[in-house]
């Protein structure tokens, strides 16, 4: 079955299956673990509730498991399917293993990256895409329109972007980034596929400048990779982040789950960008942010994506030690699921 198969007729099921399809839910007495470890009565209990969206992770995330492929990490981490980071090339690196080097450059490609997903039963939520608009705008446009494409006939529902000032002063970044974007629309349009703004580094933090870049673009198609954890890097005061997530809900296509645990005399001032960051980032479970409260924002907009883990921390981890934190980290993110379903 090709790529043009799917566009002219494959089963929903297979499209649907790729994207994000039925969530499983566990009926047993007792769950265990992705390690066979039992866990809590309560996290069983949740479970018997059907979850309103995929936890998943970034497949940057996946060698730290030590892992000999990108498919056991997953099974060991527990999750439903990645955010897969996509190159010019339009290979997936990091999908590793034994049937890699993945692509979806061609209908061939396609067809084995269907049937890897299908044997392992995971799915890939959006495409990562690093770009560097003003470096190569022209090539750009290009780019996102293949991933584009791509994402269309396997049945990723978003595109994570990188809308940063690289070689353009920051104060003069806007009317680029608005012109550029603006093309970028229109030469997907007939895709339907969605666009996902990451809030990160030092432009795309500012609420403003979304309002902005949103406003002026003005597709319904382009909307934002939700980092929670990023808008707290950037200085926001915690109780703010609320207002900011709330305010945005309604174009939220993606997510990067993440937090940071700072000392609580901290939490409420205006930070410098990026304080101490190192020193206090953490996993979702043991940080500032409240993710019940967030997910209950993104039920309230009807968020219809995944809930995808960014942990930034795992480096100073071992193997073993990576498995049990984004494993918990996995859990913890169903359970809330739960209590707001």
């Amino acid at each position: 079955m090709s790529a043009s198969h799917l566009r002219d007729g494959t089963p929903i099921k297979r499209r649907h299956f790729l994207g994000f399809g039925v969530s499983l839910t566990v009926g047993t007495a007792v769950v265990l673990d992705p390690r066979g470890h039992v866990l809590t009565r309560a996290f069983a209990a949740a479970q018997d509730k059907p979850s309103l969206w995929p936890v998943t992770c970034r497949d940057a995330m996946l060698r730290r498991s030590g892992a000999a492929d990108c498919w056991t990490a997953m099974r060991l981490y527990g999750v439903d399917g990645v955010e897969s980071d996509i190159t010019d090339d339009l290979t997936l690196p990091n999908l590793y293993g034994a049937d890699s080097p993945l692509s979806v450059a061609t209908p061939e490609d396609r067809d084995r990256l269907c049937d890897a997903l299908e044997r392992a039963g995971k799915k890939i939520t959006a495409f990562c895409m690093h770009n560097r608009f003003d470096e190569r705008p022209e090539f750009e446009v290009q780019w996102c329109l293949r991933v584009a494409e791509a994402a269309r006939d396997l049945g990723v529902p978003a595109i994570r972007i990188d809308v940063v000032p690289r070689k353009i002063p920051r104060e003069e970044f806007l009317p680029f980034a608005v012109g550029i974007l603006r093309k970028v629309m229109a030469a997907t349009e007939k895709t339907g596929i969605r666009f996902a703004v990451e809030n990160h580094g030092n432009t795309t933090n500012n609420p403003e400048f979304l309002d902005a870049l949103f406003s002026q673009v003005g597709s319904p198609r382009l909307g934002l990779t939700l980092d929670t954890g990023n808008f707290y890097w950037f200085g926001h005061p915690l109780s703010h982040l609320y207002e900011i997530y709330e305010h945005f809900a309604p174009r939220v296509f993606h997510t990067h789950c993440k937090s940071i645990n700072y000392p609580p005399e901290e939490r409420e001032k205006q930070r410098p960008m990026g304080w101490e960051y190192s020193k206090y980032h953490c996993p979702i479970y043991q940080g500032d942010i409240d993710f019940g409260r967030v997910l209950a924002i993104l039920k309230k907009a009807n968020y219809s994506n995944d809930l995808c883990i960014e942990n930034e921390m795992l480096g100073r981890l071992s193997a073993e030690e990576t498995v049990k934190t984004v494993s918990q980290e996995v859990i913890f993110l169903r359970k809330k699921q739960a209590e707001i379903a």
